[in-house]
């Protein structure tokens, strides 16, 4: 038992370290009065780290309860583990998350990157799944920039290097440039991986005397405080904090991962988990607080690189491809031989208790002991203020009056050039996305498909976000970044089954950004529920700041669908082969079809923002029960078979997503001629170029048209023939009539423009 010492010296030391961690005098009061004494040096620092918002949500947490968390597939609901894990039928189960690791990559864009994807692939593996699938959501200013060109360069350079290393396919993401971003780039990473249900596993402490062994890479100082880091803005001297910056290494992960899942196929893990943020600390008061258990380990057993570590750089380290494994007791050697067969560093470190408590000690001396569930369920939890910003009302105010229409045709060309829209090849080229040989649809689709080895199953993933729209009016805009995800994987016609998300926002101690979060939470779940979409879990990352302040409010979804029956399959009496669906248009002759409504609305906007340089508005209307008839009607059209392509309208409108249709494949280009007879009585602009809701450009035989139409109509879907594809121009109305080879090269050629090759 550590005993008590309340010399003024040794309480000044002590609540130095709480400050650096950000504790409060509040929060320091509580761990005395746990403790009944002032903490050791290291029980301050495991506290600091567990009460930061990175680990404990101490500020979101209430809020999270919003979302719809059960469903007939949900097999671990969201914050029982370390990732979602969702029955996609035939004893298969997928597990899958998205998590943040903007702060690191902010102030080492390479190693930020890296890491995150190495974490994340953690999450999943140490459940038992291998994964199958990366993509990535990325944030960056303004691309004109050589600081953000850099950046830019180093974090795809981290995410390829990872994932290709480690052998598992980066299959696509999403990318967007807006001057929010200046000096707080967001880098977002989502793993999936498959899993037999039998050999699921999860993060708990169980059996008394069962021995926990530390397993992976020596333990060092770098990612020392990483979660402290991740729970403050960054400011102009963030540069001094590249020590809480981890240092990746794929090829000792892959080794990991085919451990821990060999390991796992044994039956002798009890729990395991990752190392990720706060290190030993996390994984073992998490491990024992889910199991209700207690832990000791002795950290002089643990391996270290680096001389001179004490107990509070060894339990906050972050140093990567780290995992606390618990074995049943009796089946040690088992798990040695394997270890030893993989050439990892594997520890027996210490055991399970039966009394709840958390004890670390070194060489026998004890150096911390809590109640692991202090640490854990017991955080503190804030309910924040929360008022609406004062500029907003401002914001939102727009007078289409007082904006020009430009020459339609050159404001056409101006959006295909828009970094955000333009083509990411430049991106994705460097991603190894056909290791494992399961990619389906390729990246810059907007939604990429993995097949399902021994199956017909298929698995669609998709990450969405649009943060102009959430920081003109949150609510409405979460709904809409749910909407626009679930839409993306019906596009390719699949069935929307979860979502992990990862929301990106600046400090929930400003009132005015706590509430952009509170509304943002309750419009994602309210969409949620309406589209029947359960949340498996995903990530809060407050504090995104610079010196110029907080970044626009920035919630991102990964969401997965099933597609069932990909290639042949029996339909009525005959054998038909159904391919992947995709925007690109298939066929001269066929039909173009607009599914939903456009009206005259134009706030928030890419064409505002890019052709008038102006960030405003009130964001489009979104009625959740159109778009779940729309949704509903077009997967069921295009599991028939009736639907040739199909392609979402989002950024750029319907001339954008024309335009895509007509060069997505580049070795099957088509141009497309549209009228607009009966068009609303609409601003051209609006028409062209507006982000309405709810609306699926599609293709399909020409003399299947009609009835497509009907039917659409029929289930309360407005559809519109608007022409139909043909020759290599791309014609919208009198306005637009560009040759495919032009607008191609724009779209393809901006990205590359930028970064010189």
């Amino acid at each position: 038992m550590i005993q008590k010492n309340r010399t003024p010296s040794l309480e000044a030391e002590i609540k130095r370290i709480a400050q650096h961690h950000g504790v409060t005098d509040e929060e320091y009061a509580r761990i005395k009065k746990t403790l009944g004494r002032i903490p050791t040096p290291t029980e301050m620092g495991m506290y600091g780290v567990m009460y930061s918002e990175h680990c404990s949500y101490k500020s979101s947490k209430p809020l999270l309860r919003l979302f719809p968390t059960e469903g007939p597939r949900v097999l671990v609901k969201a914050g029982e583990e370390n990732a979602g894990v969702l029955d996609i039928g035939d004893g298969l189960a997928i597990v899958f998350k998205i998590e943040s690791h903007n702060h690191p990559s902010a102030v080492e864009p390479f190693q930020g990157a890296a890491t995150g994807v190495g974490g994340i692939l953690r999450d999943v593996f140490t459940m038992g799944a291998r994964p199958i699938a990366l993509m990535n959501s990325l944030r960056f200013g303004d691309l004109k920039k050589p600081k953000v060109q850099a950046l830019l360069k180093g974090v795809v350079s981290g995410i390829a290097f990872y994932g290709n290393c480690i052998g598992v396919p980066t299959v696509g993401g999403e990318v967007a440039f807006d001057d929010t971003y200046e000096g707080n780039p967001l880098v977002n990473a989502m793993c999936l991986g498959i899993i037999e249900k039998k050999n699921l596993v999860k993060g708990c402490a169980r059996g008394a005397g069962n021995p926990v062994f530390y397993l992976g890479a020596a333990t060092g100082r770098d990612g020392l405080g990483g979660a402290s880091f991740a729970s403050r803005e960054l400011t102009e001297s963030s540069q001094k904090d590249r020590p809480a910056v981890q240092i990746a290494d794929p090829f000792l992960e892959k080794l990991l991962l085919e451990a821990c899942l060999e390991l796992i196929q044994t039956g002798v893990v009890v729990g395991i988990q990752d190392m990720g943020a706060a290190g030993l600390t996390c994984s073992t008061c998490e491990t024992a607080s889910r199991g209700g258990m207690g832990i000791e380990i002795d950290i002089a057993k643990v391996p270290r690189r680096e001389v001179g570590l004490t107990p509070y750089e060894v339990m906050l380290s972050e140093s990567q491809e780290r995992m606390l494994v618990i074995i049943q007791k009796g089946k040690e050697r088992i798990a040695e031989k394997l270890f030893k067969k993989w050439d990892l560093h594997a520890v027996k470190i210490g055991k399970v208790t039966s009394d709840g408590m958390l004890r670390i000690y070194e060489n026998g001396v004890i150096q911390a002991e809590m109640p692991a569930k202090s640490l854990t369920d017991e955080a503190p939890v804030y309910h924040r203020p929360a008022s609406p910003p004062s500029a907003l009302k401002k914001k939102q105010s727009l007078r289409l009056e007082e904006i020009p229409e430009p020459d339609l045709a050159e404001a056409f060309r101006q959006l295909l050039a828009s970094p955000t829209i333009a083509s990411k090849v430049w991106i994705y080229q460097q991603y190894d996305h056909m290791v494992q040989t399961n990619t389906v649809v390729l990246p810059g689709q907007g939604t990429s498909v993995i097949r399902i080895k021994g199956t017909n199953k298929c698995l669609a993933m998709t990450t969405d976000g649009n943060a102009t729209y959430v920081a003109l009016d949150p609510y409405r805009g979460g709904m809409m970044v749910v909407c626009e995800a679930a839409r993306n994987l019906v596009v390719a016609g699949a069935e929307p089954i979860g979502l992990s998300d990862c929301l990106n926002f600046g400090s929930p101690e400003d009132p005015e950004v706590f509430w952009q979060f509170k509304e943002c939470v309750k419009g994602m779940a309210e969409a949620c529920r309406a589209l029947s979409i359960p949340v498996t879990g995903g990530n809060v990352s407050f504090y995104n700041e610079s010196p110029k302040g907080s970044i626009d409010p920035t919630p991102v979804v990964a969401m997965v669908g099933l597609i069932e029956g990909i290639g042949y399959r029996v339909q009525g009496t005959e054998k038909r082969y159904f391919p992947p669906i995709t925007g690109a248009f298939k066929d001269e002759g066929d039909a173009v079809i607009l599914l939903g409504e456009t009206k005259e609305e134009l706030g928030g906007s890419e064409y505002l923002k890019v052709v008038h340089r102006q960030k405003i508005g009130p964001v489009p209307e979104i009625d959740l029960e159109r778009e779940k008839k729309l949704q509903e009607f077009l997967l069921k059209e295009i599991q028939q078979g009736k639907v040739k392509s199909a392609h979402d309208l989002s950024e750029g409108g319907l001339a954008v997503a024309v335009a895509e249709c007509c060069f997505l494949d580049s070795q099957n280009k088509h141009g497309v001629v549209l009228e607009f007879q009966n068009r609303p009585t609409i601003r051209k602009d609006a028409l062209l170029f507006g982000e309405s809701q709810s609306r699926v450009l599609v293709s399909v035989d020409k003399k299947e048209a009609d009835a497509f139409c009907q039917r659409a109509q029929k289930e309360g879907v407005p559809a519109a023939r608007l022409g139909k594809v043909e020759g290599q121009i791309i014609q919208v109305g009198k306005w637009v009539k560009v040759p495919v080879e032009e607008a191609e090269k724009i779209w393809r050629g901006s990205l590359h423009g930028f970064m010189g090759r």
